[in-house]
């Protein structure tokens, strides 16, 4: 069984002196060597005091988003090398509120997996569907259009740096979570979406990630399923007691 992965989404919460405070707690409970590989994506603003608590830990830095452009006149945007600087080895792309509040498409995904991938970040490249989406049977169009989108003119080797997060929509922040079937059915179609473009041996490479309402309580059951290979947990995130429950599931 590959390594399980582990990853905390703060979004836009924690001031510094809370991130540093929590991550504190985080590389005292994992400082001996774990068979998890532990990610956490704390505000732009936390990113390098936090960097500096976990230097030479066990815990890896994420980034929320990113631009597509190297440098330039972009107010209020963040560039690749600046993450990469500020110590990040993730970046989460095409985050469902990403594509909802700031109206993300498959072009600027696309183009701000290539620039992470330019600067050794390996994207977390969220998909998933909305509620209307699934009730009507559209879940395998809408998550399919969006890998292709999302991955268009990527090679072998970017593709398995990849790691992909299946994020239902209607799941995330909701208390809902999808039964471990229908996660499974999801990563399994993912599963073989990629290995159309790619091969099944590339494919099988691929972790894929669980996103929406993870919690202590249903980890477990969801990384029974074979083709989940980790979650991206948003609010249990928050609180330590609860992310190192999940952690250690």
């Amino acid at each position: 069984m590959a390594t399980p992965f582990i990853a905390g989404n703060w979004k836009m919460y924690k001031t510094v002196g809370e991130a540093v405070d929590l991550v504190r707690q985080l590389r005292k409970e994992f400082s001996k060597p774990v068979d998890r590989d532990i990610v956490i994506a704390p505000p732009f603003t936390a990113l390098y005091p936090v960097a500096k608590v976990l230097k030479d830990s066990k815990i890896h830095l994420c980034a929320q988003n990113l631009h597509w452009k190297e440098e330039g006149a972009y107010t209020g945007e963040i560039s690749a090398g600046m993450l990469a600087d500020a110590g990040c080895k993730y970046v989460i792309i095409g985050h469902s509120e990403r594509r909802k509040f700031f109206n993300e498409d498959g072009l600027k995904i696309n183009r701000k997996i290539k620039t992470a991938l330019k600067f050794d970040l390996r994207p977390i490249f969220c998909v998933g569907e909305n509620l209307s989406e699934r009730e009507s049977g559209r879940t395998f169009i809408v998550v399919e259009k969006q890998i292709e989108e999302g991955l268009i003119n990527l090679s072998s080797d970017d593709i398995e740096k990849v790691i992909i997060a299946y994020e239902p929509v209607w799941a995330i922040g909701t208390g809902k979570t999808a039964t471990p079937d229908q996660a499974e059915e999801a990563h399994r179609f993912i599963r073989n979406v990629t290995a159309r473009s790619y091969g099944e041996e590339t494919s099988g490479k691929i972790v894929i990630l669980y996103g929406g309402s993870v919690n202590p309580e249903n980890i477990g059951n969801l990384m029974d399923q074979p083709d989940i290979g980790g979650v991206l947990v948003g609010g249990a995130s928050l609180d330590v007691e609860t992310f190192i429950k999940i952690v250690k599931f």
